[in-house]
């Protein structure tokens, strides 16, 4: 199989396994949102020193040591990505999968504006139209919802500078993987003691299954993002860009049709909104990328007789 339809494949496994969490954490119930991230933090570290150990690949470990930049940025990573996992979770279990999955339609926008704020980068004129679509489907929702969709925009931000600090800190998925829960296991492993000395843990209290998921939540970490860099290697950004696409559609349909969360006329007509900015911000994209690809290429040689 070429390496370009390869990439496909794993992106697309990466992007359909993200979208179909909002089945899996309700299954950890009784466990509570934080009790649920402490142990994806402590299962991620246990799986990712797996992957690394089938690789024997350890020696980043000593140069990234060496990095302190890059260490601070991870840190930064670490905190960021509790953020995004925490409320993640607290609204799929809560009922607020719909508004999740908004959150991820908007976060190419929210990206896109920390390029113009943080690289001082130059947006064309449909991107900006795109932009300003988005903040009119946030207000028409906020109507909506009678707030401002908090969730949705705490999720979009967090993961926009979760992205925004990764990229800075240009280290490997599983590397930094390892890292960022390694920054994050003691105060993982102090919840998690705390709550058993109070004796309200629900891991092994409520059934051998019910921890064997606890502890599956760190492999449904670990192998999205295994497949996603994978990808990332393997196809140009304008594919990730539409790939990426995939995760918050299945989101939305599993906030409609299996939690039968209520959609009113007025969250439809906002989501029509943000589906149109996309529509609009890919086509742009595409669009450019093509006229770029063809200004660059070299021209054709001439015949010598």
């Amino acid at each position: 199989m070429p390496d370009s339809r390869r990439g496909v494949l794993y992106g697309v496994a990466a992007y359909t396994m993200w979208g179909l969490f909002p089945l899996y954490w309700p299954l950890l119930k009784p466990s509570g949102a934080v009790e649920i991230l402490a142990h994806r933090v402590v299962w991620s570290l246990v799986a990712v020193i797996a992957v690394l150990a089938v690789r024997r690949h350890w020696s980043w470990f000593r140069e990234l040591a060496r990095q302190p930049r890059k260490l601070l940025l991870l840190t930064l990573a670490a905190v960021t990505v509790s953020v995004n996992w925490g409320v993640y979770i607290y609204a799929v279990n809560a009922g607020h999968v719909v508004e999740s999955a908004l959150g991820y339609f908007i976060n190419p926008l929210v990206s896109v504006l920390f390029g113009v704020l943080v690289f001082r980068e130059r947006l064309r004129p449909w991107q900006w139209t795109a932009v300003g679509l988005g903040a009119l489907a946030v207000i028409v929702l906020a109507v909506d919802y009678g707030r401002p969709p908090w969730i949705a925009l705490v999720l979009a931000v967090s993961f926009g500078t979760y992205g925004l600090i990764k990229k800075a800190a240009n280290v490997g998925a599983a590397e930094s993987l390892t890292v960022e829960t390694l920054v994050l296991l003691v105060p993982a492993l102090a919840y998690l003691a705390f709550l058993q000395a109070q004796g309200t843990a629900t891991f092994g209290a409520a059934g051998l299954g019910h921890a064997a998921l606890l502890a599956g939540g760190g492999v449904v970490t670990a192998i999205p993002l295994m497949c996603f860099t994978a990808s990332a290697i393997r196809v140009p950004l304008s594919v990730i860009g539409l790939l990426q696409y995939i995760a918050p559609i299945l989101q939305f349909l599993c906030g409609v049709l299996v939690a039968h969360e209520t959609m009113a006329p007025s969250r439809w007509a906002g989501f029509a909104i943000i589906w149109l900015a996309l529509a609009m911000f890919s086509w742009e994209g595409l669009r450019h990328a093509h006229t770029t690809r063809r200004a660059t290429a070299p021209a054709p040689a001439l015949e010598t007789v």
